[in-house]
């Protein structure tokens, strides 16, 4: 049996990555859209990076691909993607997937959200869907 770790050494291998406290400046910057893949139950109750795309992980490849009728405009946009999860490993698994499926410019937070908090970068509340 393949072990989760071994896919993520492997996916790591492939990808860029960096832990949050290198990644925190480039949060805000034109052309870097932060993508978190949690569930929806972790966003209400820790929240997230102010300005993030949401897509939860189980819809990544269909929201990515152009010709899936799921197909989201924000990954047709050319920009750089940083991809996080609570702890690197979904967003270590996504970056690699997005990356095979084309997407040029892809990385992840290798200490994903919990080492977001934990080097002070800015957290928000989940954005309220229009009612």
């Amino acid at each position: 049996m393949k072990r989760v770790k071994d896919m993520v050494a492997e996916a790591n291998a492939q990808v860029a990555h960096a832990p949050a406290a290198e990644i925190i400046p480039q949060h805000g910057q034109e052309g870097v859209t932060f993508v978190d893949l949690r569930d929806p139950r972790e966003l209400e109750r820790e929240g997230m990076i102010p300005g993030a795309f949401h897509c939860p992980r189980g819809m990544l490849e269909f929201w990515i691909d152009p010709e899936s009728p799921y197909a989201k405009p924000q990954f047709q946009t050319g920009d750089r993607f940083v991809f996080y999860c609570a702890s690197g490993w979904r967003s270590a698994l996504s970056a690699r997937a997005a990356q095979e499926m084309g997407l040029k410019n892809v990385s992840h937070i290798t200490d994903g959200f919990s080492g977001w908090k934990a080097s002070g970068g800015p957290v928000g509340d989940r954005p309220k869907k229009p009612a």
